[in-house]
């Protein structure tokens, strides 16, 4: 994960910020974007690891054990998309 980050944002933060985005707001859709990575193929690297510690459960069932996540995980991305005060509206209080 943590290569991921520092491969790509370096290259698309300034950008992102260029075009009026919030700093607070990308971090946490990338951070979510990061988790749904971590736990879907073909990187999946947390199914693997569950996987590594539980042999005897096969690696098919841990990635559908993982479906009912990613799907509440594609939903967060999307409602904090759509709406993004979600997101900034408590950072903004604390700075009230």
């Amino acid at each position: 994960a943590i290569g991921m980050l520092l491969l790509t944002l370096p290259v698309v933060y300034p950008a992102v910020i260029a075009l009026g985005y919030d700093p607070i707001w990308f971090g946490i859709i990338v951070v979510k974007m990061v988790e749904v990575c971590l736990i879907t193929p073909p990187i999946g690297l947390n199914c693997y690891v569950v996987n590594g510690v539980r042999p005897d459960i096969p690696l098919s069932d841990v990635f559908r054990g993982i479906f009912p996540f990613f799907i509440a995980d594609v939903a967060t991305v999307a409602l904090f998309i759509a709406f993004p005060e979600i997101i900034t509206w408590l950072p903004s209080q604390m700075l009230n």
